[in-house]
């Protein structure tokens, strides 16, 4: 676990970027209103919001799941009109700029009223735009897409061209995602018939005494071949032993470095599985390892890798790996905050290649904090391998 000064830091520079991003909306959103008691009040809303959503957010992790079942999501919820609001409220500021220099070249004395009127129609334009895309994304999170993709492997057997894979990934049950939700999940992907179903981290926002009843449903996927988890960041914060303990109990096998093969002889794969990127950080024999996963391995035989981090495959494509199966990024969940993950991330969503490896991110099936998708749905993968 990372030490309780690491979360100290963590909390004040979270709550100090919170706070600057409550300014900001206040000098748009709060100081053009009309009349001086609507100033108070919208101040009033600003403040309390912006000492609230830190506080809020923290205790949706710290209680347990019958009260951060209604806490979280009027905290997340919240949070996705302010994140949302901050983006159109940026999106807005071009339009400044091209009154301030009408005003310049045009040689004409500001006008404070037009000024004022104007301000007071971007302002509402986003408080209107801010809730309708937030509705529209709030029905898209809830509602994962089936996506197809076909992916050609050169070691692939011919026996096993039509190998159908489900990955799951990003799940995120926890305050806002329960088990009826994810009922409906396995109940998709059984729909497919998959041969294998892959769960690339993310699972859980929360403790196994909280969740457990809520993760059962996964015990019910069906395929040929089972069942394969790796880790993800949100599980280290969630407990990952005690996490690995309960989906290895409810047959879901835990891939922690190391490598499985899929079919029969010959005619067969072989899956590997690593810790997440940054697991070290958390102790107790926790680390992506992928040179101990692949030792030994027969590179005759074609490889998929699950790693929740797609920066996984800067190591990946040093070792011969055909196709790593990733999440994390969530698509960048609200855009454009996807261009933000390409910062951190080599890969945001979709099926990209570096080298020989090819690597697919999943835009993740659940989501995380606000409970909104916009631009980035999220999806059930439904992965054909075919040989090249």
């Amino acid at each position: 676990m990372r030490s309780p000064l690491a979360f100290v830091a963590f909390f004040v520079v979270f709550s100090a970027l919170v706070a600057a991003v409550h300014v900001y909306l206040d000098r748009r959103l709060v100081q053009p209103l009309p009349t001086e008691r609507a100033r108070r009040v919208g101040r009033r809303v600003v403040w309390v919001s912006g000492l609230g959503l830190p506080i809020g957010m923290f205790a949706a992790s710290a209680l347990p799941r019958s009260l951060s079942a209604i806490t979280g999501p009027l905290t997340f919820g919240w949070m996705g009109l302010i994140v949302l609001a901050l983006f159109l409220s940026l999106g807005s500021e071009p339009l400044r700029v091209g009154r301030w220099a009408y005003e310049r070249f045009a040689a004409k004395a500001p006008d404070p009223g037009r000024r004022a009127f104007f301000e007071q129609g971007i302002a509402g334009g986003v408080g209107f735009a801010s809730l309708g895309i937030g509705g529209y994304g709030l029905v898209e999170a809830r509602t994962p897409q089936i996506v197809r993709v076909t992916v050609k492997l050169k070691r692939l057997p011919a026996a096993l061209s039509g190998f159908r894979l489900a990955q799951l990934s990003d799940v995120h049950i926890g305050p806002l995602l329960d088990g009826a939700w994810l009922e409906d999940v396995v109940r998709r992907v059984n729909a497919e018939s998959p041969d294998l179903v892959a769960i690339t981290g993310g699972l859980v926002d929360g403790r196994v005494a909280d969740l457990s009843k809520h993760v059962a449903p996964i015990a019910r996927l069906a395929s040929k071949h089972g069942t394969f988890f790796v880790t993800g960041n949100h599980e280290y914060y969630s407990g990952a032993d005690d996490w690995i303990a309960e989906l290895g109990r409810i047959g879901v096998r835990v891939l922690r470095n190391e490598r499985v093969a899929i079919g029969d002889g010959a005619d067969g794969f072989d899956l590997a599985g690593v810790d997440d990127f940054k697991a070290h950080h958390f102790g107790g024999g926790h680390g992506a390892d992928l040179a101990r996963a692949l030792a030994g391995r027969d590179e005759a035989r074609e490889l998929v890798l699950l790693a929740h981090q797609p920066k996984e495959a800067l190591r990946a494509v040093k070792h011969n790996v055909g196709l790593q199966l990733s999440g994390h990024t969530h698509g960048g969940q609200i855009w454009p905050f996807g261009l933000f993950v390409k910062l951190d991330q080599p890969f945001v969503a979709g099926l990209d290649t570096l080298g020989e490896l090819q690597v697919y991110t999943s835009r993740g099936t659940g989501y995380w904090g606000p409970p909104v998708r916009v631009a980035a749905p999220p999806e059930i993968t439904i992965v054909t391998l075919e040989r090249a």
